[in-house]
Order: structure tokens, then sequence, then C-alpha cells
């Protein structure tokens, strides 16, 4: 949700980095990003669950990636 919400907002999230006990937002608010994300019209339950989940791994990795840190990479490659 954080990832998400910056997103729209326009952030630049190459420095950004997921904060597990940072409260932000509603439970609506939450539920409306991954609706808005999720690509499919009208999700079920798992659907959304599956999103998240897979969202949560690929941000985790990113974030856990040397490649993905801006103090190593510099201006290389920005906004990957």
């Amino acid at each position: 949700f954080q990832y998400l919400k910056r997103f729209d907002q326009g952030y630049n999230l190459d420095a950004f980095s997921y904060k597990a006990h940072s409260v932000e937002g509603s439970p609506a608010e939450c539920l409306q990003q991954f609706l808005l994300h999720c690509g499919i019209t009208d999700p079920s339950w798992s659907e959304l669950q599956n999103f998240t989940w897979f969202l949560n791994v690929q941000l985790r990795d990113c974030e856990a990636s040397i490649f993905c840190n801006p103090e190593f990479v510099q201006d290389t490659l920005k906004g990957f």
C-alpha cells in the first residue's frame, strides 16, 4: 500500500523503503489502492490476495537487491 500510494502521488520510489511498523491510511483506502492497481475488473478476494502477495514478494526482493540500491547504482539505473 505504501508503494502504491506514493506511486499515485508521483513520488520518486528509488529511495523509498517499506516501513513495517508505520500505519498509513485506512483499510478502505488500502482496498481502493489494491482495486485500482490489480489489473482485474471486479476481482475476487483471492485474486486480490494473490495480487498483494505477489507485489509484496517483488517489492521485498527489489529492496534486498543491490542492483536496486540507489547508493550503489547511482544514476546508472535511475527508475529501475
